[in-house]
């Protein structure tokens, strides 16, 4: 069998900015021997100690890049470049956070101890779980690829990173920071695959002892089900139909602002992006008001140009779904009220652009309000009461995150108890924070990164039970 050759094509000219070659099922099965076998010999002949300080020189090699990286990011999935170097930066910051803490998560003072009893020692260690398996989106690909890479080499194990095809560069850049800082060869592999199916062998092969998959919630079914004949802890990361609730005692102007961001920010290509907007009838009209306000001022356009603030979403299909689900809110009765802006209708002539949109009078029975859009869309629909706004959050098959927008911070407090989603913001939206256990509930997914708990699915329990010799 031969390897496909996989194009990259850039969202801004629709014309191919890479290729790369694909593997055999033959290269896979090399990758997951040489894994295992770099996996024995890393975890038994390295300290943490040794670990962290290689975490810690390749994080500042991908720093030094960030110029460059951020470069390829841009034009590979099209986030404007004045903010693709955040992101590499983010994920540095992200990375040596998770590094830090690494000492009191993975140490030795971290062993339980059994009941003391004479002539017995009983412990519990916390082993790592073998060769992890990381596939990652293209969205936030740097980001995405840390949450996983980082916790997995700190914990001993080996990794195989599959980066989507639209940023093929990211898991070299990877591999290339960490070969530098002295990671012994094949601790980090990486391959590229356009067909999915392919990816079969290696989800189904005894020497990968641990999935991460990041991405779409049919994505993540796929994976699951490949992987559902074998006892293996596969993590999903998946889609979001994020709300927002806005409450009517806030600074109008300034919640529509952080609204908007929170919504449209890398044309909405976030699985934690604003998807849905609720807010209370005494403010609807001037919050629509001042939405309208704040997008007359935003400009889409070259995402290589710096006062751009939005690119072009990632393909020809994605730009066709979220037309789609514009189309059938005005269909059934919402109203586009985008304002007038010059970006909005005067895109650059090749790429995939979408103008952000603002949809009045939404509802749950339209496309917009119940689908994951992945788009700069802004469904508003207006709500009489905190009860309404609640139950409306929950009624979604996703639960990743949540926000309220309100003065009162104590009762958002007791509101967010109730809202199924595994992220929950007051004031704020749209921020993994790395110290909080990044989770889905619902077909949002399951297992966790970030935080302390995201080390979990790269280590499993050993338990010591030692009894003296008798004498």
């Amino acid at each position: 069998m031969s390897a496909e050759t996989i194009t990259t094509i850039s969202p801004t000219t629709n014309f191919p900015v890479a290729t790369r070659t694909g593997v055999t099922p033959a290269d896979l099965q090399r990758i997951a021997e040489t894994a295992q076998a770099a996996f024995r010999s890393f975890s038994q002949s390295t300290t943490l100690e040794q670990r962290q300080k290689l975490v810690d020189r390749a994080l500042s090699i991908l720093e030094e890049k960030k110029d460059a990286l951020a470069k390829e990011v841009t034009e590979q999935m099209g986030r404007p470049i004045s903010y693709t170097p955040v992101e590499v930066l983010t994920a540095v910051k992200r990375g040596r956070y998770l590094n830090r803490i690494s000492s009191s998560v993975l140490s030795e003072e971290g062993v339980v101890h059994g009941d003391a009893e004479e002539g017995f020692k009983r412990y519990i260690k916390r082993r790592p779980v073998g060769v992890s398996l990381i596939i990652f989106a293209w969205n936030y690909p740097y980001l995405i690829g840390v949450n996983s890479l980082v916790p997995a080499i700190l914990s001993g194990n080996a990794v195989i990173l599959k980066p989507s095809p639209q940023t093929p560069t990211v898991a070299e850049q990877f591999a290339a920071a960490f070969l530098e800082a002295g990671l012994p060869e094949n601790v980090i592999q990486y391959f590229h695959c356009g067909t999915p199916e392919l990816l079969e062998p290696l989800i189904r092969s005894p020497l990968v002892n641990n999935i991460c998959f990041t991405g779409s919630v049919a994505g993540g079914l796929a994976v699951q089900k490949i992987a559902s004949d074998r006892i293996v802890n596969v993590g999903l990361e998946l889609g979001g139909k994020d709300p927002a609730y806005v409450r009517d005692d806030v600074n109008v102007a300034w919640a529509a602002e952080e609204i908007v961001d929170g919504a449209i920010f890398n044309s909405g290509q976030s699985c934690c992006a604003i998807e849905r907007v609720y807010v209370h009838k005494n403010i609807y009209d001037s919050f629509i008001a001042e939405v309208k306000n704040v997008l007359s001022k935003y400009r889409v356009g070259d995402p290589f140009k710096t006062e751009t603030q939005i690119g072009p979403v990632i393909s020809k299909r994605a730009k066709e779904t979220i037309l789609a689900h514009i189309a059938d809110a005005v269909s059934k009765g919402a109203k586009d009220e985008t304002p007038a802006n010059a970006t909005f209708e005067n895109f650059p002539s090749d790429g995939n652009y979408v103008k952000p949109t603002l949809l009045t009078g939404v509802n749950h029975n339209m496309t917009v309000m119940k689908d994951e859009t992945f788009g700069p869309v802004i469904p508003v629909m207006k709500v009489d009461n905190d009860e309404e706004a609640v139950k409306l959050m929950n009624d979604s098959e996703f639960g990743l995150t949540a926000s309220v927008w309100t003065k009162d911070v104590a009762l958002a407090e007791n509101l967010i108890e109730r809202v199924e989603a595994g992220t929950v913001f007051i004031n704020r939206s749209d921020y993994p924070s790395p110290d909080l256990a990044w989770t889905g509930w619902k077909n949002s997914g399951r297992g966790v990164t970030l935080s302390r708990f995201g080390f979990d699915q790269f280590l499993k329990l050993k338990s010591y039970h030692v009894k003296n010799y008798p004498k």
